[in-house]
């Protein structure tokens, strides 16, 4: 059973007491690679709790034209706001990833600390959501964490027998293994994944 409520108002008391651990100040390495050799810049990406969305921004800064920011704490989108003036509103999301009405729409997912931010009670509603989000053939890119963690959550943690047998059952699975482009402070403990919807 979930211990703390993790609602908008939990996330809002953590931007607004600086306790944010989970933002490193820069787009990750890794996802800064792939987005890195992407040829097509009119891929409809969303970045669910983006927070301070570095990666937002760097494929903005790159020319992709339909990134997408989503976080459900109000405090974060206007942090975002506040150092991304130039970025169009309308592809600001201010909501809850599983309330997000808009089935089929993009062509990638990318994964930077929202997954494990979830309550485990939670990932199979969030292989359900992100596949009913995604086009035919579209994918999740991005981290997880590969260690189980000693302390009570948020983040959450796992193992990638774990997170196979989870989104086996929806993707095929490209990629699913130990990030070698973690930052030194993570370095053999997250996990870089590449998954293509199935049906």
């Amino acid at each position: 059973m979930e211990k703390i409520k993790l609602d908008k108002a939990y996330w809002d008391s953590r931007y607004q007491s600086d306790n944010i651990r989970w933002d490193i100040g820069y787009v990750s390495p890794a996802i800064k690679n792939w987005f890195d050799i992407q040829e097509n810049k009119d891929l409809s990406i969303l970045i669910p709790g983006a927070g301070s969305g570095y990666e937002v921004s760097y494929a903005h800064q790159l020319g992709f034209k339909n990134v997408f920011y989503m976080d459900i704490s109000s405090e974060a989108v206007n942090l975002f706001k506040s150092k991304n003036t130039s970025f169009p509103e309308n592809r600001i999301l201010s909501t809850d990833f599983f309330d997000l009405n808009l089935s089929s729409y993009f062509d990638v997912i990318i994964e930077q600390t929202f997954f494990c931010a979830q309550s485990p009670s939670k990932r199979e509603k969030y292989v359900e959501k992100t596949h009913d989000l995604l086009r035919k053939k579209g994918q999740i890119v991005g981290l997880l964490f590969g260690i189980n963690f000693q302390k009570e959550g948020p983040p959450f943690g796992g193992d990638i027998i774990e997170y196979q047998k989870l989104f086996e059952q929806k993707y095929e699975i490209n990629k699913l293994q130990i990030c070698q482009t973690s930052i030194p402070e993570r370095a053999g403990s997250e996990i870089w994944m590449e998954l293509t919807r199935i049906n």
